[in-house]
């Protein structure tokens, strides 16, 4: 007898599991189109180009922000963000080299040395303005990763001016991000 109560729950049970995966899989709503970015000077795992390095901390580059564009962000986008970020930088807490919030839903791209969209803010980098600053890794440290992302943000507009810090910025994005994508470039110095 304990024999067939022992069968019986164990049937009840899995009919149980399938119906639950079946609701589950019926609640799901439709998928949502991942959003792409693109840059002709950041490829993916590619070395980041000189034009793009900054100009200070012994660095020669051209300090000239990269080009961007993005494409199939999800319904419900108000605006978009974009960020430069080194996870590598031996700061403790990584280093942002780009900071740009507030761009129109209506813009899908950055060109090359961009100057902002009208309601767009540069804010306050790691370097203390506001504004781009090209990779510049100490002389010896293996190449260092650039993280590139683009943000699909759900308001129109975040809050802060230029003066506001990237991890403020970092923060509300946390909150608003219906979607993002992101290309790691690298950047390496011998000396």
């Amino acid at each position: 007898m304990l024999k067939k109560i022992w069968i019986l729950a164990a049937v009840l049970a899995l009919g149980f599991a399938f119906a639950t995966q079946a609701d589950a899989a019926s609640q799901k709503g439709p998928k949502v189109a991942r959003l792409k970015i693109s840059s002709d000077q950041i490829k993916r795992k590619g070395m980041i180009g000189e034009e793009q390095v900054a100009n200070v901390f012994g660095c020669k580059g051209g300090n000239v922000s990269p080009e961007i564009k993005w494409s199939k962000e999800p319904a419900g986008t108000k605006s978009f963000a974009v960020t430069i970020y080194d996870p590598d930088a031996p700061t403790g807490s990584g280093f942002w080299h780009w900071v740009v919030f507030n761009i129109p839903a209506s813009v899908h791209e950055l060109p090359k040395g961009a100057a902002m969209p009208a309601g767009a803010i540069a804010s306050r980098t790691d370097f203390g303005v506001p504004g781009y600053g090209g990779p510049c890794p100490p002389p010896g440290d293996k190449p260092h990763r650039y993280r590139l992302t683009v943000y699909a943000v759900d308001t129109d507009k975040l809050d802060g001016d230029a003066n506001i810090s990237a991890a403020v910025v970092g923060f509300q994005l946390h909150f608003h991000t219906l979607a993002k994508a992101t290309i790691t470039g690298l950047y390496g110095r011998s000396k």
